[in-house]
């Protein structure tokens, strides 16, 4: 089983949209028993909220449901317990850093690293802007979750 956690800052916008998009991704290869997904936030604003409504809507509009998902904050056990962390931008993947124990650094990383069709290093937070905002997430999400689930892939296939 390979583990894979999106971080953002209040798990309302991008790291839940991450999820939902990857999800998906994971079970159209057929791989969902092979993979496990889940997102947090950096901070505690939204402990226990859904998504926020705007990610919601346009990840509708794309066949992505992100309706059952809650916001959680990023605790110890998510270190030991996740193959990969992955932040949206560099200020969460610094938060980060300070609070993983040395031994689990190496599975932190910015999600975008695996985008093919980006040049950008972070996923921009879409909160204070408007819907073509939170289409560009999506866009980048789904862009950089094909070349994460193409690097798993390779790694399942090469564990057999």
């Amino acid at each position: 089983m390979i583990k894979v956690l999106f971080v953002c800052m209040g798990n309302i916008c991008r790291s839940p949209t991450a999820e939902g998009v990857f999800r998906t991704q994971v079970a159209v290869a057929g791989l969902a028993p092979h993979i496990q997904i889940d997102s947090v936030g950096t901070h505690d604003y939204h402990i226990g909220d859904a998504p926020d409504g705007r990610a919601q809507a346009a990840a509708a509009k794309r066949g992505y449901n992100l309706s059952r998902l809650r916001g959680r904050q990023v605790g110890p056990r998510d270190f030991i317990e996740f193959d990969y962390i992955l932040a949206m931008d560099m200020e969460n993947l610094s938060r980060l850093q300070d609070r993983c124990p040395s031994e689990h650094a190496h599975k932190l990383g910015l999600f975008l690293e695996y985008s093919k069709n980006f040049l950008e290093r972070e996923v921009p937070d879409p909160y204070y802007g408007g819907a073509s905002s939170f289409e560009k997430v999506l866009d980048m999400v789904e862009d950089a979750g094909q070349g994460l689930l193409e690097q798993i892939q390779k790694k399942l296939r090469d564990s057999r």
